[in-house]
């Protein structure tokens, strides 16, 4: 593939040969390849403009740049945008818009979107498609595993994707959606058939200030979406993402009437059961095209509330894309789990770790929960906070383990730039207000406080290890180290065993 810096400029001012064949687009120039158009991204603690002389030593011919007075090296040509956001033109147009070659299903919301996305590709391997997968956890080409930075790419690397994802012949692309991707317009060139939204609840107020602001960034994935949308409609943000959709309507609930109901749900340690019950009502045109009731029993091995609507997401979406009912419940029934989603930790030992990605206020909340529901005797709650995000989340937390836990040890998440023992005083002002005669403690450092839940762990307790899930690395102030919360447990409970 490969397209003249003229072909692709949009508009923008070129200084140079803009006849030059560009044979690909990168903002990291250690990834630059001969005939390569280099970003140069100016970033927080980057500059890629100290990388030209670099980029242009691994073959690139062009920059791409918003210094207008720029005097790029000999023989190399320059392509002039007045901002970066111009590149959600360049780069879609280079690679031909791939997304329009595959149907698209974008998932959005605080909560549930990994899970989501892991069971409606299940669905769609199933009924006999080639599936594409971006995400927080990995992305994933049919069964080709390749990591991931952020769960929505920057439009250079997600348009490439999309492109290899074609090269591939995927029918479908299953993503998250995260709100800094749509502020930030990465998804530029991308054309939704579903959009499914899980729910709504406090999280990255760092960025996007207010709840309001929040809920109306993620309401513009609804607007981009073709064919149909999937909306929960039992977090009250459901209405915004229903009032900003011009297609096809599908809800679902536990609570509230819907077109999609989960009834007779029976939480379990090993899974869970539930009827979906498939009714016309409500604002949507589910009604329509399918008949007025129809019940499906699951049996999963998922377990949670939490998962009854991830389970519910999955099924609208797969009604949305005309799959049969039984191809969705043998999908769904044959599902495991998803790295890091209230993961079991297996050990010969009398006690249950637990391991999950929850991060957020309700996330914490519903995790307690769950656990709460089959544990049989005390539940012991491993967390932290995340430097350089929301602040104002730390209480909450604190408040919540506090109140739904029978011991707290408050810890160290991905502290960041920032001090690790000022995050935890923030946490801390929540954990008094509802600790009440119960015991917590706060240390610092994540591996000991693991090791210190394993050391008082006793029979029929569940050690819930909270904030990280799948991750395998800690962000600390100076360097970025590996850490992973299963393995750190697996050696706590073999120091017990062998000790």
């Amino acid at each position: 593939m490969a397209k003249t810096l003229e072909e692709i400029s949009s508009g923008a001012k070129i200084l140079g040969d803009g006849k030059i064949q560009i044979s690909g687009i990168e903002h990291d120039s250690r990834k630059i390849t001969a005939g390569n158009l280099f970003v140069c991204m100016e970033g927080a603690h980057v500059d890629g403009h100290n990388f030209i002389n670099q980029a242009v030593k691994n073959g690139a011919v062009a920059i791409l740049t918003t210094h207008e007075n720029i005097q790029p090296p000999e023989g190399i040509s320059a392509l002039i945008v007045k901002d970066m956001s111009q590149l959600t033109e360049i780069v879609p147009k280079f690679y031909d818009y791939p997304a329009k070659s595959m149907r698209v299903i974008g998932v959005t919301g605080t909560n549930g979107k990994t899970t989501t996305t892991y069971m409606i590709r299940e669905i769609l391997i199933r009924a006999g498609y080639k599936v594409g997968l971006i995400g927080t956890i990995q992305m994933m080409i049919g069964e080709k595993i390749f990591p991931v930075h952020n769960t929505t790419p920057n439009v250079i690397d997600l348009q490439k994707t999309f492109a290899d994802m074609r090269a591939a012949n995927c029918d479908f692309v299953v993503m998250e959606v995260s709100s800094h991707a749509l502020a930030e317009n990465r998804i530029a060139g991308i054309d939704f058939n579903v959009a499914v939204f899980t729910n709504l609840t406090q999280d990255h107020l760092d960025f996007h200030k207010t709840m309001e602001n929040y809920c109306a960034t993620k309401a513009k994935l609804f607007a981009l979406a073709k064919d149909a949308v999937v909306v929960n409609v039992d977090d009250a943000a459901g209405a915004v993402m229903l009032e900003n959709s011009r297609c096809k309507k599908i809800t679902y609930s536990i609570e509230n009437q819907s077109d999609l109901r989960a009834e007779n749900v029976d939480v379990r340690a090993n899974g869970m059961s539930l009827v979906v019950s498939e009714k016309g009502i409500g604002n949507s045109d589910f009604s329509t095209n399918h008949s007025p009731l129809i019940t499906t029993h699951l049996t999963t091995h998922v377990t949670g509330i939490f998962n009854v609507y991830n389970v519910l997401a999955a099924v609208g979406t797969a009604r949305a894309i005309n799959i049969s009912n039984d191809t969705v419940k043998a999908a769904l029934e044959a599902f495991k789990s998803v790295s890091g989603r209230f993961e079991r930790v297996y050990a010969e030992v009398p006690f249950t770790v637990i391991v999950d990605y929850a991060h957020t206020p309700d996330g914490v909340k519903n995790v307690i929960e769950t656990a709460r529901q089959i544990a049989k005797n005390k539940i012991i709650t491993v967390f932290g906070c995340g430097g350089d995000r929301d602040n104002t989340k730390r209480p909450i937390m604190g408040r919540l383990a506090a109140e739904l836990s029978d011991i707290v040890i408050a810890t160290s998440d991905n502290p960041r730039s920032e001090d690790p023992d000022k995050i935890l005083r923030e946490i801390e002002v929540g954990i008094k207000e509802k600790i009440g005669n119960k015991i917590y403690e706060c240390i610092p450092d994540r591996r000991a406080a693991i090791f210190r839940a394993v050391e008082i762990a006793k029979a029929g307790d569940i050690i819930l290890i909270l904030g990280k899930g799948h991750e395998n690395y800690q962000i600390l102030k100076d360097k970025t180290i590996h850490f992973d919360d299963k393995e750190v447990a697996q050696e706590a409970i073999g120091g017990l065993i062998n000790g």
